[in-house]
Protein backbone atom coordinates (compact mmCIF):
# COMPACT_ATOMS: atom_id res chain seq x y z
CA UNK A 1 0.00 0.00 0.00
CA UNK A 2 1.32 3.29 -0.80
CA UNK A 3 1.21 5.96 1.97
CA UNK A 4 0.67 8.83 0.97
CA UNK A 5 2.20 11.18 3.47
CA UNK A 6 5.55 9.83 2.45
CA UNK A 7 8.20 11.62 0.46
CA UNK A 8 8.70 9.26 -2.13
CA UNK A 9 5.15 9.83 -3.10
CA UNK A 10 6.10 13.11 -3.72
CA UNK A 11 9.31 12.42 -5.48
CA UNK A 12 7.75 10.03 -7.55
CA UNK A 13 5.22 12.57 -8.78
CA UNK A 14 7.45 15.50 -9.36
CA UNK A 15 9.86 12.87 -11.50
CA UNK A 16 6.56 11.72 -13.35
CA UNK A 17 6.15 15.67 -14.02
CA UNK A 18 9.47 16.23 -15.03
CA UNK A 19 9.42 13.64 -17.53
CA UNK A 20 5.88 14.81 -18.98
CA UNK A 21 7.56 17.92 -19.99
CA UNK A 22 10.39 16.44 -21.13
CA UNK A 23 8.71 13.84 -23.76
CA UNK A 24 6.86 16.89 -24.86
CA UNK A 25 9.28 19.19 -25.35
CA UNK A 26 11.33 16.32 -27.24
CA UNK A 27 7.91 15.64 -29.38
CA UNK A 28 7.78 18.95 -30.35
CA UNK A 29 11.27 19.47 -31.55
CA UNK A 30 10.94 16.34 -33.20
CA UNK A 31 8.18 17.72 -34.99
CA UNK A 32 9.20 21.10 -35.47
CA UNK A 33 12.73 19.77 -37.55
CA UNK A 34 10.84 17.66 -38.92
CA UNK A 35 8.17 20.15 -40.68
CA UNK A 36 9.95 23.23 -39.85
CA UNK A 37 8.29 25.51 -37.62
CA UNK A 38 7.31 28.19 -40.16
CA UNK A 39 5.49 25.47 -41.97
CA UNK A 40 3.88 24.01 -38.50
CA UNK A 41 2.65 27.74 -38.15
CA UNK A 42 1.83 28.50 -41.70
CA UNK A 43 -0.39 24.52 -41.62
CA UNK A 44 -1.98 25.01 -38.27
CA UNK A 45 -5.47 24.64 -37.58
CA UNK A 46 -7.48 26.11 -34.81
CA UNK A 47 -8.16 22.97 -32.74
CA UNK A 48 -8.77 23.63 -29.37
CA UNK A 49 -7.27 20.96 -26.85
CA UNK A 50 -9.64 18.42 -25.57
CA UNK A 51 -10.51 19.77 -21.86
CA UNK A 52 -8.89 16.25 -20.29
CA UNK A 53 -5.68 17.18 -21.37
CA UNK A 54 -5.05 20.18 -18.84
CA UNK A 55 -6.11 17.65 -16.20
CA UNK A 56 -3.27 15.07 -16.82
CA UNK A 57 -1.00 17.17 -15.45
CA UNK A 58 -2.06 16.86 -11.92
CA UNK A 59 -1.30 12.97 -12.42
CA UNK A 60 1.96 12.70 -13.10
CA UNK A 61 2.28 10.15 -15.74
CA UNK A 62 -0.75 10.69 -17.82
CA UNK A 63 0.96 13.63 -19.75
CA UNK A 64 3.49 11.52 -20.83
CA UNK A 65 1.53 8.60 -21.77
CA UNK A 66 -0.57 11.17 -23.84
CA UNK A 67 2.65 11.85 -25.70
CA UNK A 68 4.17 8.19 -26.22
CA UNK A 69 0.31 7.83 -27.92
CA UNK A 70 0.88 10.57 -30.59
CA UNK A 71 3.88 9.22 -31.46
CA UNK A 72 2.46 5.45 -32.02
CA UNK A 73 0.26 7.06 -34.15
CA UNK A 74 2.96 9.37 -36.14
CA UNK A 75 4.34 5.58 -36.57
CA UNK A 76 2.04 3.59 -37.27
CA UNK A 77 -0.77 5.79 -38.98
CA UNK A 78 1.68 8.08 -40.95
CA UNK A 79 4.56 7.33 -41.61
CA UNK A 80 4.23 3.52 -41.68
CA UNK A 81 2.14 4.13 -44.40
CA UNK A 82 4.18 6.93 -46.32
CA UNK A 83 2.39 10.32 -45.13
CA UNK A 84 4.35 12.82 -44.08
CA UNK A 85 5.26 14.51 -40.75
CA UNK A 86 2.96 17.61 -42.15
CA UNK A 87 0.33 15.43 -42.56
CA UNK A 88 0.04 14.21 -38.93
CA UNK A 89 0.98 17.58 -37.53
CA UNK A 90 -2.41 19.04 -39.87
CA UNK A 91 -4.43 16.14 -38.24
CA UNK A 92 -3.35 16.80 -34.81
CA UNK A 93 -4.30 20.51 -34.98
CA UNK A 94 -7.23 20.45 -37.33
CA UNK A 95 -11.25 19.26 -36.26
CA UNK A 96 -12.76 16.48 -38.04
CA UNK A 97 -15.39 18.69 -39.51
CA UNK A 98 -12.61 21.15 -41.08
CA UNK A 99 -11.04 18.13 -42.70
Amino acid sequence: MIDFGSNDVFSYAIFGLILNFIFSIAFGLYLSKNIGVEEMMLSKGNREQPWWLALSLAVPYAKMIITLYRVAILQLYFLDQGKSHKEFWIYLTTNDDQR
